[in-house]
């Protein structure tokens, strides 16, 4: 098994086609092949079911495929702390992302990286948190964003640093019955249809943690969609499904636009973290990047609180913990 035959296995396992991985690869065909074929004979095992024209990975090929990528993703690291030993002022730089930290927080600051160190290559890529932790800990990337109260993202072997924080909106279509309230009771939003984010989002746990300080069960919850998008889920409260809560930065354009309503209800913001692994090498790169984050007011381009606040309240029969619940959410009200 050699370097050169694991990165032509993982092309061909990223695009599950052998003609187009050495297009990429600018190799032939037939080199391509022998290479996998190589590793297939080394193994004693098939990587690939071939159907048709098309190939997908068999059970053994998946394993294979986690470990070739941890190896070239270690190798990567290793040039590049041996490039920066020596004072090339080169390299690559592997970040993902969340949605909402990838579409809203990163673009400027990715930009003054770059003129600040134009040899460094970056890679950005987009996934929910939990891709961003896995990614993290196999060693695909260097730096990760995530999103979400710190019980859903931490990881004992991951290290978290808050860069920013972050508004969060309660949103409906116009035309809701809770557009136009003054009063919300927590029954009430218990019996709301919901629309959420997919599981692993931070977003969503972004949303059943503020559940949570409701004093609502997240098993009384009906979610009426489920989508993989942050633009997804906008676009199916404004046609009607049910109420959301998103970022507010990802919600202020609908908002001016009028095609969703933000009812005027104080959440507790969330945080964005910086996400790296405890134990293996960081970059000059990462640190220069942490650097120019933690310089800019990041926090400054929140969006602007509602002027006037739709009160949440409790029902008076509550039992003692229940009343500790809407303590709480008198707190959030601020």
């Amino acid at each position: 098994m050699t370097l050169d035959q694991l990165r032509v296995f993982v092309a061909v396992a990223q695009r599950e086609h052998i003609t187009r991985a050495a297009e990429a690869l600018n190799m032939t065909q037939s080199a391509v092949s022998a290479a996998v074929s190589s590793l297939e004979r080394e193994y004693g095992t098939k990587f690939f079911h071939r159907i048709g024209r098309g190939i997908v990975l068999t059970e053994g090929g998946r394993l294979f495929f986690d470990e070739a990528r941890a190896i070239l993703a270690r190798v990567e690291a290793t040039h590049l702390a041996m490039r920066e030993f020596v004072g090339l002022a080169r390299g690559r730089l592997g970040i993902m992302a969340s949605h909402t930290i990838a579409s809203y927080l990163l673009p400027g600051l990715l930009v003054d990286f770059r003129r600040a160190y134009p040899g460094v290559h970056l890679a950005v890529s987009v996934g929910n948190s939990e891709h961003v932790k896995s990614a993290i800990l196999d060693g695909t990337i260097e730096l990760g964003f995530t999103e979400g109260p710190q019980s859903d993202v931490a990881d004992p072997e991951l290290a978290f640093e808050i860069v920013a924080h972050d508004p969060l909106a309660l949103i409906v279509a116009p035309q809701h019955p809770w557009a136009a309230v003054t009063r919300l009771t927590a029954p009430e939003l218990a019996r709301g249809q919901w629309v959420v984010r997919e599981d692993g989002s931070g977003t969503r746990a972004s949303f059943f943690n503020i559940l949570d300080e409701f004093g609502i069960s997240r098993q009384k919850i009906e979610i009426a969609i489920e989508l993989p998008s942050n633009h997804a889920v906008l676009a199916a409260v404004a046609a009607g499904a049910g109420p959301a809560i998103l970022s507010g930065r990802v919600c202020q354009a609908a908002i001016t636009a009028g095609t969703i309503v933000r009812i005027p209800v104080a959440l507790r913001p969330r945080a964005f973290y910086a996400v790296q692994h405890m134990d293996r090498y960081r970059s000059r790169a990462v640190a220069a990047f942490l650097e120019i984050i933690r310089n800019h007011a990041v926090d400054a381009a929140a969006v602007p609180e509602p002027s006037a606040k739709t009160q949440v309240a409790m029902p008076r029969s509550r039992t003692a913990h229940k009343r500790g619940s809407a303590r709480k959410i008198g707190k959030i009200l601020r």
